[in-house]
């Protein structure tokens, strides 16, 4: 293999291996950076990704590892609540069967999943979908995954990813579309330090940024250079305040290795190193796969470089949080049917879709935007939509018609409430079911809102719906609102309870019942 490719990680300057060495979970983690050779030589040289290729199949994976002298084969899926897991196997165990056999697991140690009497569980891995993985040390070819029940040989009801194929499946059974298309913006915050603690007698978290605004006046060791990037000013201004171009474009460089195509990259809102990389749509259970490889690639680089990234929704205070707008289109037969002559040059089919979007959004946020942080980033004040309403070009509606070309083919909607701590498979197929229900039943979405709703006169804002705002009461709102999610049998009954239970168990009760430290400052003198 010809080890010639460099490229100009994150800076010489900053960072040496001798710096990354202690950080011993990392060597050689910088894109399989070789300790033998010149630390610019990059190991993706004649790396060709497949990629998603519908023809693709058992043999030209076994084809692609044995090319690529891959040892080990790690098979990824997706829990309930969104992480991703795996399985890691020497690649001798790796065969045609396998594709059709699947991996035997333990379903039962999983957050959400089976109970410990039926908890056997298949890997079975998607041919499709395939890249070999750059944070290893030892060459490992990666698949993606359903998970599939033993007894019935079909998906597994609490697994995402079936959730999302049956969601497809669907789609093409109306016959409305054959093909849902979905791009996500995904933000995230990458931070120098980040360290947090709750136990029975304290609590608290540190997180810092040398882009933070409040090390404006630091001393240290350390020369302080002055630039810092004051509370939300920090969207795209040039190197010095943006610290962290090459560290994203490393971050571009290996996710175009693993097969997902940037568009660009830019530092975000926020101060203290928010960021966004666009990475192309494709069809709805691609970019779920995307999403979960991206978050991958973000982390790991991040911490190859000595840093944290988080894609918690709002992890500072009095800043803007971290959004996932999505992006989302239907097309048939090759041709886009969300173009037409109706407002902001939207087809009918278009404007029902976003009557049903705005229609069961209460309820879509509970998978959405489905953490308790979540609805401390959508708030009013901070660029969130919180108000249901859609308007060409007003970022403030929860669903926007962006008007940046005048293609049929670019027409698309973008729905903004949902946050990157969503599970991906979940929330696409989610957003499809209301927009189709929305077709369906020819919700209309009512007049479009194109002033900005956070300065609107109290009279007119009263008329304007608006999100729930926790997640208790965004899962009332789906426990209340969840049939249109039943048709075609895409989500069940028992996958929608357990989701509202693990959530209200796991997440909003532990919080419920822990002293704040703010409270103290409130209260302890009372």
């Amino acid at each position: 293999m010809n080890l010639s490719k460099s490229y100009n990680f994150v800076g010489d300057v900053q960072f040496s291996l001798n710096e990354l060495r202690p950080r011993c979970l990392y060597v050689l983690t910088l894109y399989r950076i070789s300790l033998l050779t010149d630390a610019r030589d990059h190991f993706y040289t004649d790396l060709k990704i497949f990629g998603y290729r519908s023809n693709m199949n058992a043999k030209n994976v076994l084809n692609y590892a044995a090319d690529q002298e891959a040892r080990f084969v790690s098979i990824r899926f997706t829990d309930l609540p969104g992480s991703w897991h795996h399985l890691t196997y020497p690649i001798e165990q790796l065969t045609e069967d396998s594709f059709e056999d699947g991996f035997g697991f333990d379903g039962s140690s999983l957050r959400g999943w089976a109970a410990i009497h039926e908890s056997d569980m298949l890997l079975v891995p998607d041919p499709t979908r395939f890249w070999i993985d750059p944070f290893t040390s030892d060459t490992t070819l990666c698949l993606i995954a359903n998970v599939v029940d033993p007894i019935t040989k079909e998906g597994y009801g609490l697994d995402p990813r079936s959730v999302a194929m049956r969601a497809e499946s669907y789609l093409k059974f109306t016959g409305l579309a054959d093909t849902a298309f979905v791009g996500t913006e995904a933000e995230f915050f990458i931070f120098d330090e980040a360290r947090f603690h709750n136990t029975q007698s304290s609590a608290g978290y540190y997180i810092d940024s040398e882009e933070g605004h409040w090390n404006s006046g630091r001393e240290g060791d350390l020369p302080n250079s002055g630039y810092h990037i004051r509370a939300k000013e920090g969207y795209v201004p040039v190197a010095p305040l943006d610290t962290l171009v090459d560290l994203r474009n490393t971050m571009s460089s290996v996710l175009g290795e693993v097969g997902i195509d940037v568009e660009c990259h830019h530092h975000e809102v926020a101060t203290a190193g928010q960021c966004e990389i666009d990475f192309k749509f494709s069809n709805l259970l691609h970019t779920a796969d995307n999403l979960m490889l991206f978050k991958y690639v973000i982390k790991n680089t991040a911490a190859a470089a000595g840093k944290t990234a988080t894609f918690m929704p709002k992890p500072l205070f009095g800043d803007n949080g971290s959004g996932m707008h999505c992006h989302q289109s239907l097309w048939k037969d090759g041709q886009p049917l969300f173009a037409g002559d109706e407002y902001a040059g939207l087809s009918e089919m278009a404007k029902f879709y976003i009557g049903g979007l705005l229609k069961h959004a209460p309820a879509l946020v509970g998978f959405a935007a489905p953490t308790t942080n979540s609805y401390k980033r959508l708030v009013p004040g901070f660029e969130a939509p919180v108000n249901l309403a859609y308007s060409a070009r007003n970022r403030s509606a929860a669903v926007r018609i962006p008007m940046f070309s005048s293609s049929p083919k670019a027409k698309r909607l973008e729905f903004r409430p949902p946050d990157p701590s969503c599970n991906p498979y979940i929330t696409f197929a989610a957003l499809l079911m209301a927009g189709l229900d929305g077709i369906q039943n020819r919700i209309d979405p009512g007049e479009p809102l194109d002033k900005d709703i956070y300065d609107l006169p109290p009279e007119e804002l009263k008329n304007v719906p608006s999100l729930p705002g926790s997640l208790d009461e965004a899962l009332t709102a789906l426990e209340n609102d969840h049939e249109f999610l039943l048709k075609g049998d895409v989500f069940t009954s028992k996958m929608i309870e357990r989701w509202i239970r693990y959530k209200r168990e796991n997440e909003i009760t532990p919080l419920r019942l822990r002293p704040h430290p703010l409270e103290f400052s409130m209260y302890y003198d009372i």
